[in-house]
């Protein structure tokens, strides 16, 4: 069953009033192609790799302009609140693959572009990609879902999630407090 537009803006209020800080990091998922999904306890980020078996390094969805993967999109953070509203046929719809997921208000007001996040032994920076939510996002979860996260007035919400670069090598674990640096 898809969430209604309804249930969405509803909920709105609830999403926002997320933690702004220092919150446990509840889910940690691989992208080792298109479609897979490998959730695991821990990861290994570094800025030239991005996420070690992940592929961002080899298909990233964003390049640069000279090629390279753009740096922008090698973390995910996607808000525990909202997947807990879209995701709801788990066990016959896919993940949405975000990195990681957790329970914090992720805005623009609360963690602007370059803001720096630390977690596990990692730093993480707030890059100005916007996530608006692909197509798949739509498939997966439903126009309403797709509606919701791309109002315009939604957009400083980042309800879709953030996307951060890797400022500094670590390694991340499911319960790892993510926190401004």
């Amino acid at each position: 069953m898809l969430v209604s537009q309804e249930d969405l803006d509803a909920a709105l209020p609830y999403v926002m009033a997320a933690p702004k800080d220092r919150a446990a990091i509840s889910m940690l998922c691989l992208r080792p192609g298109y479609g897979r999904r490998n959730f695991v306890d821990e990861i290994s980020v570094s800025a030239e790799r991005g996420i070690e078996g992940d592929r961002w390094l080899e298909r990233p969805w964003l390049r640069l302009e000279d090629g390279r993967p753009d740096p922008g999109i090698q973390i995910s953070i996607l808000s525990l609140r909202v997947l807990d509203l879209v995701w709801r046929a788990r066990k016959d719809t896919p993940h949405p693959g975000d990195t990681f997921i957790v329970d914090m208000d992720l805005s623009e007001e609360n963690l602007p572009v370059g803001q720096f996040l630390r977690v596990g032994g990692a730093v993480l920076k707030v890059s100005d990609v916007f996530n608006d939510g692909c197509v798949k996002w739509k498939t997966r979860y439903g126009a309403a879902a797709k509606c919701w996260v791309d109002q315009d007035e939604h957009h400083p919400l980042r309800l879709r999630g953030v996307l951060c670069s890797v400022e500094t090598a670590g390694t991340i674990r499911t319960g790892d407090l993510l926190s401004k640096a």
